[in-house]
């Protein structure tokens, strides 16, 4: 009897030496980095954090700290010849192209939560946003209660669908709501008159607002629903690679370059229409680059 119970515990340590190596191997971004000799990073339509200009070239806020990421990883990898790839997600491909390994890195306006920490990972944010309401300035719609009976559009797969729904339990507004399939599909359908407000991340109604024909004829309202920090999106349970990504913010905090990127696409004219969105570096974002942590409140 002892025999055998040696056997199964010596037949489940061998199990479990083979097991690991490849546990280890599935979330090791670098070493798929060092095979593919690229890094794939995922953008989305998110002016001013990650857009395509006329020529198709990624560009923004978020793009362009993803670019210095992956100078920080060529360095670590010793492979000054590494490719950088562009893969274009939305609201809801995002955290499936990043768990299919389809990319490595998500570089837009996501937010970093506690929920979405369960299933993924995420570095120090370079944003924080809070949730208002985008209306047509002529509508008379200034405060959430005023929504009442009304119908309110959303982009699906992002965390305003949530407080949304809270929102509309806790103070019975009894909206219709309904998601759109990116964030100028939700702002063409206020446009257009199908929905009366676009509840989203203010940074995202400003600039969807900025590039409209009209800009005049859009109002923000209400008062802020959450307060959303954005940070690059990478798999969770990958020391290695995060070590890399996290140390490359901390030293573009620290040696300021975080603040010269941040101004240059959000106190000046950027590209492709030369729109300035005149926001300067608020509050919590400057305290958080004070003491700076992956692990935000929620």
């Amino acid at each position: 009897m002892k025999y055998k119970v040696r056997s199964v515990v010596n037949v489940a340590a061998a199990m479990m030496c083979l097991t690991l190596p490849v546990l280890a191997q599935a979330g090791d971004t670098l070493a798929k980095i060092r095979k593919t000799q690229t890094l794939v990073i995922g953008i989305r339509e998110t002016p001013p954090f990650s857009y395509t200009d006329e020529n198709k070239q990624p560009l923004g806020y978020s793009v362009e700290l993803c670019q210095k990421v992956a100078e920080a990883i060529k360095k670590e990898l010793k492979m000054p010849t590494m490719k950088v790839q562009y893969f274009p997600v939305d609201s809801t491909t995002r955290f499936s192209a990043l768990l299919e390994d389809k990319i490595d890195l998500e570089c837009g306006s996501t937010t970093n939560n506690a929920d979405r920490r369960k299933r993924v990972a995420f570095t120090i944010p370079h944003f924080f946003s809070s949730v208002r309401a985008l209306v047509k300035a002529d509508s008379g719609i200034k405060t959430w209660s005023q929504l009442r009976n009304h119908t309110v559009v959303t982009t699906k797969s992002t965390t305003t669908v949530k407080l949304l729904n809270d929102k509309n339990d806790t103070i019975s507004l009894n909206i219709k709501l309904v998601e759109g399939n990116s964030d100028q599909e939700s702002f063409k359908m206020v446009e257009e008159g199908k929905a009366d407000a676009f509840p989203m991340d203010d940074v995202l109604l400003y600039s969807l607002r900025a590039e409209s024909k009209s800009p005049a004829s859009f109002v923000i309202m209400g008062e802020p629903l959450s307060i959303e920090p954005y940070s690059i999106m990478m798999r969770k349970d990958d020391p290695a690679f995060k070590k890399v990504v996290d140390t490359e913010m901390l030293r573009m905090i620290h040696e300021g370059e975080i603040y010269r990127i941040y101004d240059k696409w959000f106190t000046k004219p950027i590209p492709p229409k030369n729109i300035n969105m005149n926001m300067s570096m608020g509050f919590l974002l400057r305290d958080s680059l004070r003491f700076p942590t992956d692990q935000v409140a929620d």
